[in-house]
């Protein structure tokens, strides 16, 4: 059910793409990840989710072959609690500003006495299918925990933020990252790319995997892949049904 441990080394490879997933229905996740995406990044922070419909993302994502990541709308308890007792396979944590808010978060993730999980696993246990000491000794490597660098203070605190053992990896989020410097709409701008550099180069030194979550622009991807991310997010469902709708009506001839 879970593949936290494959992706804690499959993400350092290079070779991983993940895609977003913002509507609701389901179908769109297990379609994408029939596709081909090693992982869908289930947004519970900027989409519509119910706790039901999120559960019913998570294993469609499963049943199509692909991860179920899930990025949660907060760093509170009850933002995260109820997303890990689903099973998924990795959380993606936003709007951290510094090492402490990074461990806070962190620790919520774990179960004591290295962290503070309250205990109560559904899916996560298999529906009790599984041997509770084997979950329990299982549970910290089942997914992995993913901190979103979107705002200058986090870079500014990056190398701080690497050095907590219960982090797997960081992913840049440009947007708001170009926001934190009053830049929105700019992501491309050379002083974003630059904070973004030292992001993926303290990632680098850390040893730990680092990515990047973007739009489908190409122009884009090779920036990002030449600066030398390990992973990718890339692409989601209303890009592509605008791109598509885009594409047959120039081919009717309509602007």
């Amino acid at each position: 059910m879970n593949r936290g441990a494959e992706f804690r080394t499959r993400l350092k490879s290079g070779s991983v793409l993940g895609g977003h997933v913002f509507l609701n229905d389901p179908a769109i996740t297990e379609a994408l990840a029939r596709y081909g995406y090693d992982f869908i990044w289930i947004d519970a922070e900027h989409g519509p989710f119910d706790k039901q419909n999120l559960l019913l993302h998570v294993m469609a994502a499963n049943a199509g072959g692909a991860a179920a990541f899930v990025r949660v709308p907060g760093q509170q308890m009850q933002d995260l609690k109820y997303v890990l007792e689903m099973g998924i396979d990795g959380i993606i944590i936003p709007q951290v500003m510094d090492e402490v808010e990074a461990r806070q978060v962190l620790e919520l993730c774990l179960y004591p006495p290295e962290g503070t999980r309250g205990f109560g696993p559904r899916r996560a246990i298999a529906y009790n299918q599984q041997d509770l000491k084997t979950y329990l000794q299982q549970s910290r490597e089942s997914f992995v925990r993913i901190i979103q660098i979107e705002h200058i203070s986090a870079v500014q605190r990056i190398e701080a933020i690497l050095s907590l053992p219960a982090l797997d990896a960081v992913i840049i989020g440009p947007n708001d990252l170009s926001a934190s410097i009053g830049l929105l709409g700019d992501s491309l701008n050379e002083k974003v790319l630059e904070l973004a550099q030292r992001v993926i180069d303290a990632a680098k030194k850390a040893g730990k995997p680092v990515g990047v979550s973007i739009g489908p622009d190409e122009r884009t991807i090779r920036i990002y892949q030449e600066m030398g991310v390990d992973f990718i997010s890339c692409g989601d469902d209303i890009s592509f049904l605008h791109q598509g709708a885009k594409r047959t009506f120039a081919m009717v001839g309509r602007t």
